[in-house]
């Protein structure tokens, strides 16, 4: 079976996001200062050949363990659809 998978890699809360920051920062200057505490992360979407849906997440899971995610400053979660 083939399944589509939508990551969200996100900065931990804890830690300080300097880009959300300067976007925060300057939303004042497009007459928007009611917008602020802006994170930015990323989003990834890939296809996974698997046996079954469990199967395919633990394939995800250990895609974004290993390789998409640097889980001492982010967090990821992720959706999994059947193609």
């Amino acid at each position: 079976m083939k399944f589509k998978a939508e990551i969200d890699v996100m900065p931990l809360e804890a830690l300080l996001d300097p880009q959300g920051k300067a976007v925060s920062n300057n939303m004042g200057n497009l007459g928007l200062p009611e917008i602020g505490n802006v994170r930015i992360g990323k989003h990834i979407s890939l296809e996974v050949e698997a046996a079954d849906e469990a199967d395919a997440k633990a394939k995800v899971d250990k895609a974004c363990k290993e390789l998409l995610c640097n889980q001492i400053m982010e967090r990821y979660e992720f959706e999994l659809n059947a193609l």
